[in-house]
């Protein structure tokens, strides 16, 4: 059979259950497009900027597991998309760019858009390909997509030079029979020595990461049957139900409330599974694992990296715990456990109330607001900086792809277009964006494709004027704010200008009306912007724990100059 290998694009597209591609077409893509246009199975989303193209692949894959495609044309596509596929590749979210490339049939040199797109994608994504036949397409984007799915996932670039989407191939779509790579199978001997561990301790923490997401609910019947308090990562926010009585926090050290630190430090062994130690959901590493660690993951390279192992095992989350419940003994319930953690959430909660006629609007009663009037069912978007930390302390989320947030890459512009893919991927769903104002500003004109698709997005705009999370820590480490106040704009304007909906909210005893006006809007499949005066005043668990352990880190006589410095300036 012969087909032009866009045709046969879109078909291995397709044959993959990819719903959707993000990008903007280009003189190079031209008949890809066009065959997309055609499908009836894939659908095209244009963006207004491929940063955008991106972060809506990653937003699809995490609220929904779709793997979706940033399609994006040679040169500018691919660096303004670099970010978003940086932050899949550091957050272990599958993806897959398709990657125009220049011709490389006309032996000419200097041409548009030239460049070495392979050197420039390798540092961040899982593999890359370049296609050198035509007859090759089609096995080399199934290919692509099995390996940007397979655990540990992430973004695989493959490039596809202009000559072959137009002229036809030989290709039999009947003969691609690649079969997945086997996951590694963790041996018994750990599956043993990990009982024996468990049996001897006296109570084991659990801490699980976004690896261990597809054990579902064998990760609550494995808490109960160890009756072991729970912290996740902040990537895995939501895939152990934050309503149990087992829950504690995300995090469990200097970045964490003092009741779960103190919870966290009477247990004697830690079973991690999923999860990487990093810097952010360690708090700038500011945990220490209380007794004995059993690390499990499935990327080996992940192991003894940061925290030294008593037993590190190679295996995936979902079959290993599967395989650990198998005669795992029950423990009794722990009724002192379970009323310090529900006293402990009580008194964080307590410390979080504000009057109702505050000056401004505080993030703890706004989010809880939003969540009782939004529904269960909502998926949050946060962007870098305070967005998500006040987000992972004040949401309580019972169920897993519920919260997408950059995380190890951290990269600001992430939280609107990751809520339009998601909106996308899960139309039973709404979504809601925390977006700082100063993210917003790089990312927001996407407002204007939600209003072209009647996307039903919401997005609080946590508006202080400032680049909130910075100023924060130049205020406490600095004693002083430098480059980090925003310029002033006008929102309602520019909501008119994409075709968004404005609202007000400037102070907590508008909370519920404001937001009840914003769902209705939803509802109507119509976006809209909810301006928040939010209240920063407070600072997270988060900042003060991480400016507590980065400060400790430091010798002496620079610990006591920069708080000297600090105090002085604030005398001035």
């Amino acid at each position: 059979m012969k087909m032009t290998g866009a045709d046969i694009v879109v078909r291995a597209l397709e044959d993959e259950g990819i719903p959707f591609t993000f990008g903007i077409p280009g003189t190079h893509n031209i008949e890809l497009y066009d065959s997309l246009a055609r499908s009836t199975k894939v659908r095209p989303i244009l963006v207004t900027d491929e940063q955008s193209a991106s972060f809506m692949a990653d937003g699809v894959a995490r609220s929904s597991g779709m793997l979706a495609a940033a399609n994006v044309v040679p040169g500018a596509g691919l660096t303004h998309a670099l970010s978003g596929i940086a932050e899949a590749y550091l957050d272990g979210i599958p993806m897959l760019v398709l990657a125009c490339g220049i011709r490389r049939d006309t032996g000419k040199s200097y041409q548009l858009h030239a460049v070495d797109q392979l050197a420039i994608a390798r540092p961040v994504t899982k593999a890359q390909f370049l296609i050198d036949k035509g007859t090759d397409l089609y096995a080399t984007i199934r290919r692509a997509c099995r390996i940007a799915r397979a655990a540990p996932a992430g973004p695989v670039f493959v490039e596809v030079p202009a000559e072959h989407y137009i002229f036809r191939h030989d290709v039999d779509l009947e003969a691609y029979a690649d079969q997945p790579d086997a996951q590694p199978t963790f041996r018994a001997a750990d599956l043993d020595q990990a009982r024996s561990l468990l049996a001897a301790c006296r109570r084991p923490l659990l801490y699980l990461g976004l690896g261990a997401a597809g054990a579902g609910a064998d990760l609550v019947a494995l808490a109960e049957r160890l009756e072991a308090p729970v912290s996740t990562t902040f990537a895995a926010k939501g895939i152990f139900p934050e309503s149990h009585p087992l829950w504690l926090w995300c995090g469990f050290g200097a970045a964490a409330p003092p009741f779960m630190q103190k919870i966290a430090a009477g247990c004697d062994l830690t079973l991690a599974i999923g999860c990487r130690f990093s810097e952010v959901g360690t708090g700038s590493y500011g945990l220490e694992v209380p007794g004995k660690l059993v690390h499990v993951n499935i990327d080996p390279s992940v192991l003894d990296k940061n925290y030294r192992a008593d037993l590190a095992v190679v295996a995936d989350a979902a079959p290993f715990i599967a395989a650990l419940l198998t005669n795992l003994p029950a423990r009794q319930a722990d009724p002192a456990l379970r009323e310090s953690i529900r006293t402990g959430h009580a008194k964080v909660w307590s410390g979080w109330e504000a009057p109702a006629d505050a000056e401004k609007v505080t993030p703890p009663q706004l989010l809880k607001a939003a969540q009782d009037l939004v529904g269960p069912a909502a998926i949050y978007t946060t962007d870098s900086g305070n967005g998500t930390f006040l987000a992972v302390e004040c949401l309580r989320l019972d169920r897993p792809r519920s919260f997408l947030a950059p995380i190890d890459y951290s990269c600001m512009g992430y939280a609107v277009p990751a809520a339009l893919g998601a909106a996308l991927a899960c139309p039973g769903r709404p979504v809601v964006s925390l977006a700082g104002d100063g993210a917003f500003l790089m990312t927001g004109l996407e407002l204007l494709t939600a209003a072209q698709l009647q996307l039903p997005v919401m997005v609080l705009l946590l508006r202080d004027r400032e680049l909130a999370q910075i100023a924060q820590f130049q205020q406490t480490a600095l004693g002083r704010k430098s480059c980090s106040e925003l310029p002033d704009y006008d929102l309602p304007a520019f909501c008119r200008a994409v075709g968004a909906e404005y609202l007000m909210l400037a102070r907590n005893a508008e909370i519920d009306s404001v937001l009840r006006q914003a769902c209705a809007l939803m509802e109507a499949k119509r976006p809209v912007v909810v301006e928040v005066a939010i209240d920063y005043s407070r600072k997270t668990y988060f900042t003060n724990g991480v400016v507590r352990v980065n400060l400790a880190r430091l010798p002496w006589p620079d610990r006591l100059r920069m708080v000297v410095r600090a105090l002085a300036r604030r005398i001035r």
